[in-house]
């Protein structure tokens, strides 16, 4: 069965940290590039970072550039996201996806953890 587990969530106050989780189960991590989502009340779901196999390339959404790491220990088939310099703007539903990296349209969400920055 395949899970996506995301953890670390919460309310912290402008310029804080935040370190999410996800934990995957079920399918070969090391054979699927990673990414962080996340959604806003009233907005589209919008990519914020994504790592490739094995972490050798990482990008990010201009808007957590400096600010948010994408890391990845497929030993521990989990996937991180370390955010620093929190805004309110940063606060939404952060979701973490599997994809493929050979097969099309293989892919799997997890079903989200709420990140909430305000004083």
């Amino acid at each position: 069965q395949v899970q996506l587990v995301e953890s670390g969530g919460g309310l912290v106050q402008p310029g804080g940290s935040l370190r999410l989780s996800c934990a995957a189960s079920g399918f070969t991590f090391s054979s699927y590039a990673m990414s962080w989502y996340r959604q806003a009340p009233g907005k589209e779901r919008e990519l914020v970072a994504v790592i490739s196999r094995a972490g050798a390339a990482t990008n990010y959404a201009d808007s957590v550039k400096g600010r948010f790491t994408i890391s990845r220990d497929d030993a521990k088939n989990t996937v991180y996201l370390q955010m620093n310099s929190l805004k309110p703007e940063d606060t939404g539903a952060y979701y973490c996806k599997a994809r493929h990296i050979a097969i099309w349209g293989r892919e799997y969400w997890g079903q989200g953890t709420q990140v909430t920055v305000s004083s």
